[in-house]
């Protein structure tokens, strides 16, 4: 029926996981559309770019060429020839030849493959001697129109067939006498049209997306084939600029033949060119629409998963209903064997489970009760006999600091001598003082100095210590002694080690915490002791670790105090490795006065 406790608990499952699921499969496929969308579009862009930034360095290269071409020493004197019309038939030709060896020398120490022509008005080209070039479309081009930089296309006025053969982009550059600024023809600089259409052609996105070199009316400025796309080249140009006028690049979508194009436009300023990629937006995304299938389907088997679990919670919960609430009845009485033979599952809320989880929760509180009662008086008894060990001396260290003193006596050092008993006697001191397990933490480290002193005339240069006290901790309190048991680990240890021993205590505030660390450079601890003490401390059982002996039962004793004194509130930190040394940090609790 639909009114029982399972066609209840299976209607909300499905409403509580349907639409969360349905959400979820909702904004992840937005959310990972926009994501690969902008990093495609943003990789195309950096691609169209960069080769954008080798057009520009290798036509400043071209440039740079014409310009010293123009101004050098060889071109001036053949423009002042060319401007001389009574000069020696032989002094012009020699000038024509030193301009022909001029030329060919930047061809030679040119890597790139580039080349310089040469045109006078009144005698046609330098290699070929002819006025053909008058009739080429770079030339009426450059009267008509001032255009400088040059289409693909081969040109005849050049050193030998070879250089003929291929095609070449060029720069026009006006040859000027620089005396009288009078123009006596061009210098053409030519440079190979595959150094650009080698590059351009690697440029691909999708499977079928290109990227073109074109002037303003849509020609090709590499002899590209824009058979196939021009209509679509020639709007994306207009769009272009109507779109970004004041932009050097951008992207935006173009409706074409009943396809969606993405286009990407780079602008060359200063030749007046466009960089224009285009690729059907299908093949871009191909990938997005693959992601959205893959979150729609991973979405649907959980769900399917989640709801058969529901299925199975429910049937669960329901079933053992009556066995629970007939062994809660037994436990309500006392008779915990019984109960404990009846009950097979934990209960829920809800109907005849809230009854049962009532009478568990009350049983529970029972037990808790009585086992935090014999857990307490342990820890107190334990934490007793901890403090009684705390008041003794340790012998060795009570022997080693009287022979010490008697050394120093023996040695005439009185000054030594009185520091090292009032060390001691402060010590002494501090230990027989029960009038609280609380001190400051100035009183503590203070203590922890008077130790480390004696330990320093022991060990000599041996031993290296550093204090690190935050100065508005030094009235915090904390739990006593709980820094000399590790300080005591942390000298033994380093010093079982071949050089000197190095041993750091510092106390800190962060973050409305007190910070206690212990550093040594020690022989370290070996990973499964590392990782046994990290699982004590994580436990709120400490009487296993007051119980345990052995290895590092000093910073077990230290772990169970404070354990014991902060409960949850209490953190340690234990860093390690065998041969590199150890660092322990406790965080504790602000406690002011």
């Amino acid at each position: 029926m639909f009114y029982s406790l399972r066609s209840r608990l299976m209607t909300a499952f499905s409403i509580l996981m349907i639409i969360p699921f349905a959400a979820m499969a909702y904004f992840l496929s937005e959310q990972s559309s926009r994501l690969i969308q902008a990093s495609v579009e943003s990789s195309a862009s950096q691609t169209i770019e960069q080769f954008a930034s080798h057009v520009n360095t290798l036509l400043t290269q071209v440039e740079d060429i014409g310009n010293q071409a123009m101004s050098s020493r060889v071109t001036q004197e053949w423009a002042a020839t060319l401007l001389q019309q009574g000069q020696a038939v032989q002094e012009q030709i020699m000038a024509k030849q030193r301009m022909r060896e001029h030329l060919s020398s930047y061809t030679i120490n040119n890597s790139n493959g580039i080349t310089l022509s040469a045109f006078a008005k009144e005698g046609g080209g330098i290699w070929t001697q002819d006025r053909t070039y008058l009739n080429s479309v770079w030339y009426k081009d450059y009267t008509s129109d001032g255009r400088r930089w040059t289409s693909a296309h081969k040109e005849p006025d050049q050193a030998d067939d070879l250089l003929r053969s291929r095609h070449v982009n060029s720069l026009i550059v006006p040859m000027v006498h620089l005396q009288n600024l009078r123009n006596v023809g061009v210098l053409k600089v030519n440079y190979p049209t595959s150094l650009l259409r080698n590059a351009i052609d690697k440029i691909h996105f999708g499977k079928t997306g290109e990227v073109f070199l074109l002037a303003d009316n849509g020609e090709s400025i590499l002899n590209q084939d824009l058979s196939v796309k021009q209509d679509l080249l020639r709007i994306g140009i207009v769009e272009a600029k109507l779109r970004y006028p004041l932009q050097a690049s951008g992207v935006f979508p173009i409706e074409h033949q009943g396809i969606t194009y993405s286009i990407f436009f780079r602008q060359l300023a200063g030749q007046n060119w466009t960089l224009i990629g285009t690729v059907p937006q299908e093949e871009l995304y191909a990938q997005i629409h693959q992601t959205r299938q893959m979150i729609v389907l991973v979405s649907a088997l959980l769900l399917l998963l989640a709801l058969a679990v529901a299925y199975r919670l429910s049937y669960g919960i329901t079933r053992p209903l009556s066995r629970m609430a007939l062994a809660m009845k037994h436990v309500k009485r006392g008779e915990f064997a019984t109960a404990l033979g009846l009950m097979q599952d934990l209960p829920v809320k809800g109907s005849e489970v809230g009854y049962v989880a009532g009478v568990f929760d009350q049983m529970t509180q029972r037990l808790k009760y009585l086992i935090e009662t014999e857990y307490e008086m342990n820890l107190r008894r334990r934490n007793a006999e901890y403090k009684a060990l705390l008041l003794q001396i340790n012998p060795h260290f009570y022997n080693n600091t009287l022979e010490i003193i008697s050394g120093l006596a023996a040695t005439k050092r009185e000054e030594l001598v009185m520091d090292a008993t009032e060390a001691l006697g402060k010590m002494m001191r501090y230990s027989l003082n029960l009038n609280s397990d609380l001190v400051q933490v100035g009183e503590e480290m203070d203590y922890i100095r008077d130790y480390l002193f004696i330990l320093r005339l022991r060990h000599g240069e041996r031993l290296r210590m550093e204090v690190q006290e935050d100065q508005e901790s030094r009235r915090l309190l904390i739990t006593k002694f709980i820094l000399q048991p590790l300080v005591e680990n942390a000298v033994k240890y380093s010093l079982e080690k071949d050089g000197p021993a190095e041993v750091c205590i510092r106390s800190s505030i962060v973050d409305d915490h007190l910070y206690l660390s212990v550093r040594d450079n020690g022989i370290g601890m070996p990973e499964e002791q590392i990782r046994l003490l990290q699982e004590e401390g994580s436990k709120d059982d400490f009487i296993a670790i007051l119980n345990n002996e052995g290895y590092s039962i000093g910073l077990r004793n230290v772990l169970s105090r404070c354990r014991l004194n902060y409960g949850p509130e209490f953190e340690f930190i234990l860093h390690s490795a065998e041969g590199q040394g150890t660092e322990i940090i406790l965080q504790l609790p602000l406690i002011r006065g």
